[in-house]
């Protein structure tokens, strides 16, 4: 009877995979065994794998730049990192080997591209796309950017207001662009994105506030779906209508030559993940070229921003089972030495599921279990993974010499961010150590600690203790 934990995971899924593998019943992760890691930083413990921040990033430049060869687009493919989506030094680092472009989306956003350039890893000719309800200091950033020469600073127009704040702040000709409000797919309160302007507000809007005012030059039009880019109708249906709107606009704005297609590539969330990326690629350049054939228009160059799907993966958790216990007939509760709550706050906040593994113990029967964190908050709780209802784990038993560790992958965007990194933590648990893995010239792996385990001092000091 096949009745181990390995045996559930190869009767599910086509294992091992790219970045998984198991060697002694012990879990690799791209090739590093992570028991050899747990050895030398203990538990809990987050870690970045640089190597797949670059992977990712010449994946899509890939991607488009063939699909661009197959469609015979005439446009060129630009490549943005949305910086909300980790903004750690060490992370940029790795961006911006890769030859690519930022999006910004607040005022201390800019702050960290003057950081950038000062220290000589960003050039003024690089292209910095500004996203974002743009208050008064934001402009004022914006604006300082421009005039200290930063040729290809683009604010993205959120509200119409915000031309007439941009006029009044910049002293040389700017580059603009429009966010266009998309309609939303009917999982939200709303129909209408809160974001850009209205479809039929767009062209009344650079007639009378763009057009006529030399200082600035109609560059960009932007689309963005929250759901993401999918194989859907609904996708498809709001990409022609974007296409089509920038066909109306480049009629009278012989200038514009950019449309912006936004993020949204997913990643992977489970070991049973399927996503065709080189179909979506070459089918939303089709659709974009046919429309503007139609229209009689040059198809406009590209423009991404991809956040998740340039970090996301490169990051994992990993925690120590610390305990048992038994709560009823049918639910088991493994706890784990930290909270959800505070280093995984999308499984509590919005529902969010990573792909969750075993690092040890994988030659052990598994059974139903459900994951607890430490605090005392009913919501510090994991129960169902992507591709089903349940979490299923390792046996294990208390009086076992070795403890029973879990990981949770590809959940490197946003968590820092989210759970107020280096802040006050929920029933004050603090932030876990936190690793950098990376390679060296000969293909070694190494490691590097980035932040010790958050200390009692830190937290009282920011209470006013």
């Amino acid at each position: 009877m096949k009745n181990k934990y390995i045996d559930l995971v190869k009767q599910t899924f086509e294992f091992p995979q790219e970045e998984f593998s198991v060697d002694d019943n012990e879990l690799l992760f791209h090739d590093i065994p992570l028991m050899d890691i747990i050895n030398q930083y203990g538990t809990p413990l987050k870690i970045t794998y640089l190597p797949r921040i670059s992977t990712q990033i010449q994946k899509a430049k890939r991607l488009f730049n063939v699909a661009i060869a197959k469609v015979d687009y005439k446009g060129m493919y630009n490549y943005c990192y949305c910086t909300k989506s980790s903004h750690f030094s060490f992370v940029l680092d790795e961006v911006l080997k890769n030859e690519v472009n930022l999006e910004t989306s607040s005022a201390f956003d800019i702050n960290l591209i003057n950081e950038l350039s000062e220290q000589g890893k960003i050039d003024k000719n690089q292209y910095i796309l500004c996203n974002g309800f743009k208050r008064p200091q934001y402009i004022e950033n914006i604006g300082e950017l421009l005039n200290s020469g930063f040729e290809n600073v683009i604010p993205i127009i959120d509200n119409i207001e915000e031309i007439d704040l941009l006029d009044q702040t910049i002293n040389r000709n700017c580059q603009v662009g429009i966010r266009i409000a998309a309609e939303e797919e009917p999982v939200f309160d709303f129909y209408t994105s809160r974001l850009g302007i209205r479809y039929n507000e767009i062209i009344s809007f650079y007639r009378h506030k763009i057009a006529n005012n030399p200082k600035f030059k109609l560059k960009m039009l932007h689309f963005f779906i929250n759901t993401g880019i999918k194989d859907t109708a609904y996708y498809w249906n709001e990409l022609q209508k974007c296409v089509n709107v920038y066909c109306e606009l480049k009629k009278i704005a012989p200038e514009l030559d950019s449309l912006n297609i936004g993020g949204g590539f997913p990643i992977k969330n489970s070991l049973s993940f399927s996503y065709d990326y080189d179909y979506m690629a070459e089918e939303i350049l089709a659709q974009i070229k046919n429309i503007c054939n139609q229209q009689g228009i040059d198809e406009p160059n590209i423009f991404t921003e991809f956040g998740s799907f340039t970090v996301g993966e490169s990051g994992c958790i990993l925690y120590s089972i610390i305990d048992k216990k038994r709560q009823n007939d049918r639910e088991l509760w493994y706890m784990i030495d930290s909270s959800f709550i505070t280093t995984l706050p999308d499984t509590w906040g919005i529902n969010q599921r990573f792909i969750l593994l075993p690092v040890n113990k994988w030659d052990n029967e598994y059974q139903r279990v459900f994951l607890g964190g430490l605090t005392c908050d009913s919501q510090d709780y994991y129960s169902a993974e992507e591709h089903s209802n349940a979490v299923f784990l390792p046996k294990y038993t208390n009086e076992e010499e070795e403890p029973l560790y879990v990981g949770f992958f590809h959940m490197g965007a946003y968590q820092e961010s989210l759970a107020g990194y280096g802040g006050i933590q929920h029933c004050l648990i603090p932030q876990p150590k936190h690793i950098i893995l990376d390679k060296d010239d000969k293909g070694e792996w190494t490691t590097k600690l980035f932040a010790k385990e958050q200390s009692h001092k830190s937290m009282l000091k920011i209470l006013g203790y």
